[in-house]
Formats: C-alpha cells, sequence, structure tokens
C-alpha cells in the first residue's frame, strides 16, 4: 500500500455513532469527534459533503450531530475550511435549508479539562474486544441498579482480568455513558445503561 494510501485510510474518522467514516485530517476535529462520540446528548453523527441551494449544489462538507435537542453542523474553529464571501454565503443558505444549527467548538473548548483527559483515556480502549461474559454482567448490573459509581461497579464484576478496559471499550461503543464532565475519571464517576 502506497503511503499516501495509508495516510488517507488514517485520516478517517469512525465511531458506534457515525454513519459512514468521515475525513478527519485535522487533529482538532478528530478531537472534537472522539468528544461527540463519547457525550451522551449525541445520538448520531453524520457527514453530507454537498447541499441543493436554489437548484445549485454547493460543497458543505458539514459534519452533523443528532443531538436531544436538534441538529448541529460541528464547526470545529481551528479546522475549518478557507471559504470566500460568496461561498460563505451559499454555506450559510444551505445550513438554514438543512435546519442545522451550528456547535461552535473552539480549541480552548477541546482543552477544558477533565472532559479532555477523561475522553483520550476512555477513547484510547476504542475497538478492544470485551468478553461476552463480562459485558453482559456489566448491563446486567446497570439495568439491575441503576446508575452507579465506576469504583462500585468493578469491585462487582467478578472478572480474571481487570475489567476497566472493557469498561472504557463500552463506553466507546456506546454501550454505557460514564460522566466525563464533572470529576476526573475514577472511582466515583458515574456510569450507567445508554438511554
Amino acid at each position: 500500500m502506497s503511503d499516501s494510501r495509508l495516510l488517507r485510510r488514517f485520516d478517517l474518522f469512525t465511531s458506534a455513532k457515525t454513519a459512514c467514516a468521515i475525513h478527519a485530517p485535522h487533529p482538532a476535529l478528530r478531537e472534537a469527534l472522539v468528544q461527540a462520540s463519547l457525550n451522551p446528548t449525541v445520538r448520531s453523527i453524520a457527514y453530507q459533503a454537498k447541499a441543493l441551494v436554489a437548484g445549485a449544489e454547493v460543497k458543505i462538507d458539514a459534519v452533523i450531530l443528532q443531538q436531544d435537542d436538534g441538529r448541529y453542523l460541528l464547526d470545529v474553529v481551528p479546522a475549518r475550511q478557507l471559504r470566500d464571501l460568496e461561498q460563505e454565503g451559499m454555506f450559510r443558505l444551505a445550513l438554514r435549508d438543512l435546519g442545522l444549527q451550528v456547535r461552535l467548538v473552539t480549541m480552548e473548548d477541546l482543552r477544558t479539562q477533565p472532559l479532555r483527559g477523561n475522553a483520550s483515556f476512555v477513547w484510547s480502549y476504542q475497538d478492544r474486544p470485551v468478553p461476552v461474559g463480562i459485558r453482559m454482567r456489566v448491563l446486567q448490573a446497570l439495568r439491575d441498579e441503576g446508575p452507579m459509581e465506576l469504583g462500585r461497579l468493578l469491585e462487582g464484576l467478578r472478572a480474571d482480568r481487570d475489567p476497566a478496559p472493557a469498561v472504557m471499550s463500552m463506553a466507546s461503543e456506546d454501550l454505557i455513558e460514564i460522566d466525563l464532565v464533572s470529576q476526573r475519571l475514577g472511582p466515583g464517576s458515574i456510569v450507567r445503561t445508554r438511554t
């Protein structure tokens, strides 16, 4: 495989919430997509390359977040594409026609702790295989007892290996939610089933 094809493949972002692979060559966009993938209010992440505005095809390269309260364009400031005035005008008309609100994300937003560190840590376990037994015990415990502290959940799991990596992987698979915003990830972090 040529180096250029290999690089293009690594520019693609996928998660349990993405409808398709999203071209994400900018690190800030990748980080925003990771945080959106772990955000419980984000239900799905889609990509739309073009839109029709007054019968004309307009390139929009839009990452669209379907959240509990509506549809949003993910506007990551450091990863924005440069547009001239005419292109920007057509882009804004396309957003209006699509009924998209704008979710503005700055570098400062991406660096906000504890979310940044927590999301990075949880995402490092993405795609790690989770044994079926552990998966079932985690889901059963959360179904039976409701939301609980991470430490209590891990203590209650009978496993021959540390179950923490499996729990992190399940969060990246959108099977469970872990509170990544209110405190640094630890025994007191609240875990719940995906609603």
